[in-house]
């Protein structure tokens, strides 16, 4: 076979059976399921991820195998196609399933790890933004112990405007703090959409193969049938021809036998006329009736030398 696998090894003695009998390939495919289904996924450690990733490309290098094997076998078995290549799609969408559901531990863990990622980016945004608000607070304060202090040699219209600013600034800050978290969670928001639209296309393509395979089935199915229908009224018309023939046939020899009865009688018609004038010649002659009879009769079995009758 073209590949090795270390799941399940098809032998080529036994491809045929394999992939044209179903008792024989789902076992096969079952195998690679109860020793991908065997793995207890464990995402919590990287020799956990790499044992899931490890078994989920086993299943698709087995998947690989299988298909390739049955691909050696069409290409030598030209008369058995369509039944490989069913077995083919089989195997490919089976293990491809397996593939995913064993690999689905890991996914999901990638995907919470995006997801934590996105979680800590607007953490940190939102961590630097409270940093921000502190350095603010800071020089604030720094600036309220400034203006406290002018504030005691300034006049009552002094005060209210340093109250204006200082609510304006906190006014600013707020804003501030709002648009940076906003923005962090637009970011996460258009992240989790690309993701989606990905699978939902993924998703869309599966889907479109499949039915093309049932078209492709249901047209291969419908010609089968045509073709049988055709052979079977060509089967009529060649049985109806034969019969046709065969009483043409007996027709001609029963025209041949009447032909051939009608001459004959004609014939014995003739000879008795010849051999009746013949009779009365001798009897002319003066030979009695009984002997003339009897020598016409030696003369038409040639028992008289040189002698015979022209009919």
């Amino acid at each position: 076979m073209s590949e090795v696998t270390d799941l399940v090894v098809i032998e080529k003695s036994s491809a045929m059976a394999v992939f044209t009998n179903a008792d024989h390939l789902a076992p096969l495919i079952e195998t690679i399921e109860k020793e991908a289904r065997s793995l207890v996924p464990d995402v919590s450690t990287r020799k956990g991820r790499d044992a899931i990733a490890s078994m989920a490309h086993k299943v698709a290098r087995s998947k690989t195998y299988i298909d390739n094997a049955g691909k050696d076998l069409v290409a030598e078995l030209k008369a058995l196609p369509k039944q490989i290549d069913e077995s083919r799609r089989l195997v490919r969408e089976r293990l491809d399933a397996l593939k995913d559901e064993v690999r689905r531990p890991l996914t999901e863990w990638e995907a919470e790890q995006e997801r934590i990622k996105a979680e800590e980016a607007m953490n940190a945004a939102h961590e630097e933004a409270l940093a921000m608000n502190e350095e603010f607070d800071r020089q604030r304060a720094a600036q309220i112990e400034a203006d406290h202090e002018l504030a005691l040699l300034m006049n009552e219209s002094f005060d209210r405007q340093r109250e204006e600013a200082r609510q304006k600034a906190e006014q600013e800050q707020c804003e501030r703090e709002q648009r940076l978290q906003l923005e962090a969670e637009e970011r996460a928001r258009r992240e989790a959409e690309e993701k989606s639209r990905l699978e939902l296309a993924e998703f869309a393509r599966r889907e479109a193969e499949a039915r093309a395979a049932a078209e492709r089935a249901e047209r291969e199915k419908q010609e089968a049938i045509d073709l049988a229908e055709r052979q079977k009224q060509e089967a009529i018309a060649a049985e109806r021809r034969r019969a046709e023939e065969a009483e043409q046939a007996r027709l001609a020899q029963e025209l041949r036998k009447r032909d051939e009865d009608a001459r004959r009688a004609a014939d014995v018609k003739h000879r008795g006329t010849i051999n009746r004038k013949a009779k009365a010649d001798l009897i002319a002659q003066g030979i009695p009736d009984d002997m003339a009879e009897t020598v016409i009769k030696a003369i038409v079995l040639g028992k008289v030398s040189a002698v015979s009758i022209h009919y």
